[in-house]
């Protein structure tokens, strides 16, 4: 290579440039390299490696001018910005109100809503839902009793549902009723207790044409054939101003009609202390249960979910003629249990077992030829049966009804006559007491004939002596001698 080209690579390679052209990603990461620049020959470029080395300044600007410019750019925008809030205008009044309005909750006519009672007087009561003024309730909104005192429904401080009936009036108030939002959760109630199976309770307020009318809230009805046993011989009446508990068979929102049954609750309630009340049972043992159904010929009671026969004959030491003459359905009562199948589901109960033993005192309390007073009982083929003092039974033998033959008990007795009777025989180990009222009624001859004889002899002493047709003879007889 000449000289001349040797210098002209060496000035070419160390001249510095006066306005550096932009330095592109490549040669940036890269690092520097002469021969981009460039067709130098191979010594030009090892003439000039440690320059090469170390960074140009101009390089090192270059790369940190980004992160300058960045920074300025951001400063610029947060100026920018700064500026733009600067120049905002100030909010006028109505659009300052609108905000104000904008941070309430926006209420709907119809909707259901909590709030806290305020203030209660004459007007009505003041309720804070949240919104920019306190609601009104009227008192013709706020419960369903119109003669109920606003102080006897709500209280200030007391959290209560409330339904939206204006959201803004003329006035510009709230109007709110307590009434309509408890009548819309009560539908909800009854339709969730449908849905569920919910047993729910109620208020009965009147006996109507087939069946009972319920307090729900809302109106509901229970037919007679759901009240109770399902007896249609129950007496309505006696449930007017009681609370039963109840399922929801069938509601209707649209038709605002809901039929119950109190049947069914108490079905349910029995089935699930069912299981526990039979483990529980054992012959001789006594327990409290409540009488369900009478019968002709006995009660039905209730031992918790399952049924035990309490027959007639076992309710009493005496005679009962019909069980509701000493029991009435719904009473709480005291049986032992007498039999006990569960296969068949058959449980018989006594009463009188754990009654005291009036037969236990008889040998103290009659004797034999005391005469005491009864009342008939009834009349049977073999005599006449007369209960006494203690409420047991006597019997009167067809032989001690009366001294004359062929003479029927029809003749001298009938049901409920009261007859003094005596006492002939008492076994109290045989339960048996034999009367008669054929010796009562001699007896009675025997003292009438005698206060008889007593009355006349009396009156004879006490009147002065009388002329006699002995005393004329003798007279006579005196005159002849």
């Amino acid at each position: 290579m000449s000289e001349d080209n040797l210098s002209q690579s060496n000035e070419e390679t160390t001249e510095p440039s006066g306005a550096p052209e932009p330095v592109t990603e490549p040669a940036v990461g890269d690092g520097p390299s002469v021969g981009a620049v460039g067709d130098a020959p191979e010594p030009a470029v090892s003439v000039n490696t440690a320059e090469d080395d170390a960074p140009s300044p101009a390089e090192t600007v270059e790369e940190s001018a980004p992160s300058v410019s960045v920074t300025v750019s951001a400063a610029a925008d947060e100026a920018g910005s700064g500026e733009e809030r600067l120049a905002q205008p100030e909010p006028t009044p109505s659009e300052a109100a609108a905000d104000y309005d904008r941070s309430f909750p926006q209420l709907e006519k119809g909707e259901v809503i909590k709030g806290t009672v305020v203030h209660i007087d004459r007007e009505g009561v003041l309720v804070d839902v949240g919104a920019k003024s306190e609601g009104i309730i009227h008192p013709d909104e706020l419960s369903r009793d119109v003669a109920a005192e606003a102080e006897s429904v709500v209280s200030v401080g007391e959290k209560i549902d409330v339904l939206v009936l204006e959201a803004e009036s003329a006035d510009g108030s709230l109007i709110l009723s307590k009434k309509r939002a408890d009548f819309e959760k009560a539908w909800d109630r009854v339709i969730e207790a449908k849905e569920t199976g919910k047993t729910i309770t109620a208020m009965v307020t009147e006996r109507v044409k087939g069946g009972l009318v319920v307090d729900l809230g809302i109106r509901g009805f229970v037919p007679a054939s759901h009240v109770g046993s399902g007896s249609l011989k129950t007496n309505l009446d006696k449930y007017v101003g009681d609370t039963l508990d109840l399922k929801v068979i069938e509601v209707d929102r649209e038709r605002r009609k809901v039929v119950l049954s109190n049947r069914d609750a108490d079905h349910a309630q029995r089935q699930s202390r069912r299981q526990t009340t039979i483990a529980s049972l054992a012959v001789g043992k006594t327990l409290t249960g409540t009488v369900r159904r009478l019968t002709t010929y006995g009660a039905f009671v209730d031992l918790g979910g399952i049924d035990g026969l309490l027959h007639i004959s076992e309710m009493s030491w005496t005679r009962i003629n019909d069980p509701s003459d000493v029991l009435k359905e719904g009473e709480q009562i005291e049986v032992q249990i007498l039999k006990l199948d569960l296969e068949n589901g058959r449980i018989s109960l006594g009463r009188r077992q754990i009654l005291p033993d009036p037969w236990s005192e008889v040998v103290t309390t009659y004797t034999i030829g005391e005469l005491i007073q009864g009342t008939v009982a009834r009349i049977v083929p073999f005599g006449v049966f007369v209960q006494v003092k203690s409420g047991i039974e006597g019997i009167i033998p067809n032989s001690e009804l009366s001294y004359r033959r062929g003479v029927k008990a029809s003749d001298l007795v009938h049901p409920g006559a009261e007859v003094e009777v005596k006492v002939i025989d008492v076994r109290p180990d045989e339960r048996k007491l034999t009367l008669s009222l054929k010796q009562a009624r001699q007896d009675e001859e025997i003292r009438r004939e005698r206060k008889a004889v007593d009355d006349y002899q009396g009156r004879a002493d006490r009147e002065s002596p009388r002329y006699t047709i002995g005393d004329a003879v003798r007279r006579q007889d005196d005159n002849d001698d």
